[in-house]
């Protein structure tokens, strides 16, 4: 059964009918009652005619037609429904009928043939009376998110901040690849959330289905509603990371730039964002709190709350207290904690906890010259300023390198190159990864020596950091730079 979404229900042919009866002194709309061990309905007063029998049939409005779904006997003065004809539906048994009463009539207009003036002048009211049912559902229905369109739904969604994009908004193409080892059909659902290194956040446009045996899939996207305007137009090739993993997609890019000119957002694509901000607006819902941390820039984001199952008998957090674990730069972290607390609820604690590697060296860097003390303390401040920089580029789940031979660089081949700097190397370096897992340790700091690897891949001894060439990065995971002024020892030349 289908929902019926309109107020009144009053097609043209049934308004005339009503009007054409009514004007000659006859019955409208007697309301009778279906029952399929019945097949003759009779009428409460004697019938000249019958004019229309009304009802409903598969959820929908219709005019039961004369000679095939019905007739009617005289005789016995009843409607008969004809054994192959259309019935009302047992869901909405009631029909209505339209007749010309046999004696006691006292209207003087008889002539219903067409073109004749009483025909002319009910058909033209008619008419307007039908358009008038249809205006009064369309404003009905104007009020439901479901059923607006164009500017009704775009005030209908407007009580949620939630305005339609136009052409102002850049678009472009995404490639979604599949990993090697993924085999069957892969769906990416509408308003898939993909974002640039630079924290440009897109939306797909629509669904679309990597099909089995098919390597990539090209989808449309349009910037997010933060990124109006020119912040949306980004180069080739900038899109290349998934706020939430798509299972099955190893990884995403935009071949081509994003460019301005394309047409407004649809109603069904305002629909599905309305929707999806109004499912965010409780407070302290698991959603709410998802898209408060997405909306700020993170990623693989995760509740972790008293009702989450756990493979261990102790709860994970106790009532009223919330674990978030989230994947977000570093330089974020703030903005995604400051918009997770405005949306929770009062008297529910939300311990946010990031998914980050911290790597703390201690570094001995030769000078080029004889500095002053302020001097000293500035290139200290510009080496630790390289190596932030330097990381910060490099993203989530991308090892660290600290050393590289010409033409690559690391870490302390940045370091070389800044104006007063001859050389650096490591004296000592320690690292420490986040605990994520659900644990009774989530959250700490635990250190992770076995992510200082060597020249040949193995991990190398703590007693020998100069043989360290790289720090290992867990996916889902972003290096931290943790390093202050008297880590680093000057040595004069």
């Amino acid at each position: 059964m289908t929902l019926r979404t309109d107020l009144i229900v009053r097609p043209y042919q049934e308004v005339v009918d009503d009007v054409l009866v009514a004007m000659t002194g006859g019955v409208v709309n007697e309301e009778l009652l279906f029952d399929v061990r019945e097949a003759s309905y009779p009428l409460a007063q004697p019938a000249r005619d019958v004019r229309g029998l009304t009802g409903v049939v598969d959820d929908q409005p219709y005019y039961f037609q004369a000679g095939i779904d019905w007739r009617f006997d005289r005789a016995q003065n009843a409607v008969v429904f004809l054994e192959r004809g259309k019935k009302p539906d047992r869901t909405s048994p009631v029909f209505y009928v339209d007749y010309f009463l046999a004696e006691g009539a006292e209207s003087p207009l008889t002539d219903l043939n067409v073109g004749s003036v009483t025909r002319t002048i009910a058909e033209a009211m008619s008419r307007e009376l039908a358009l008038l049912y249809r205006q009064v559902n369309l404003a009905y229905q104007s009020g439901f998110i479901d059923l607006a369109a164009g500017t009704a739904l775009d005030f209908v969604v407007a009580i949620l901040d939630v305005q339609r994009k136009r052409g102002d908004f850049a678009q472009g193409m995404v490639t979604f690849f599949r990993t090697v080892s993924s085999r069957g059909n892969i769906t990416v659902p509408q308003g898939t959330r993909l974002i640039t290194a630079d924290g440009v956040i897109f939306e797909t446009t629509s669904e679309r289905t990597l099909q089995r045996g098919q390597v990539r899939i090209d989808i449309p996207v349009r910037a997010a509603e933060a990124f109006k305007g020119p912040a949306g137009k980004v180069e080739a090739s900038t899109i290349t990371s998934l706020i939430v993993p798509v299972e099955g997609i190893e990884r995403v890019t935009n071949f081509d730039p994003t460019q301005f000119g394309g047409p407004d957002e649809s109603d069904a694509d305002l629909r599905a964002r309305a929707k999806a901000k109004l499912r965010a607006l409780s407070l302290c819902t698991v959603d709410a709190l998802l898209d408060a941390a997405r909306e700020a820039g993170a990623a693989n984001a995760e509740v972790i709350d008293p009702m989450t199952p756990a493979e261990t008998p102790e709860k994970w957090t106790d009532p009223g207290k919330v674990v978030m674990v989230v994947e977000v730069d570093p330089l974020r972290f703030d903005g995604v904690r400051a918009l997770v607390n405005a949306r929770r609820a009062a008297g529910v604690a939300v311990r946010l906890v990031a998914r980050y590697v911290f790597i703390h060296p201690r570094l001995r860097v030769a000078l080029r010259r004889n500095l002053t003390q302020a001097g000293r303390d500035q290139v200290r401040l510009d080496i630790i300023a390289a190596m932030t920089g330097f990381v910060a580029g490099l993203g989530s789940g991308m090892p660290v390198p600290l050393t590289r031979p010409a033409p690559e660089r690391g870490i302390l081949e940045v370091i070389a190159e800044l104006p007063d700097v001859r050389s650096a190397e490591l004296a000592d370096l320690l690292v420490w990864r986040t605990v994520v897992e659900r644990d009774d340790q989530i959250g700490q700091r635990l250190p992770a020596p076995e992510l200082i690897l060597g020249a040949d891949g193995t991990p190398v001894s703590p007693d020998h950091p100069e043989l360290a060439v790289q720090v290992m990065i867990d996916a889902q995971f972003w290096p931290v730079i943790e390093v202050e002024p008297a880590d680093i020892q000057l040595l004069e030349p």
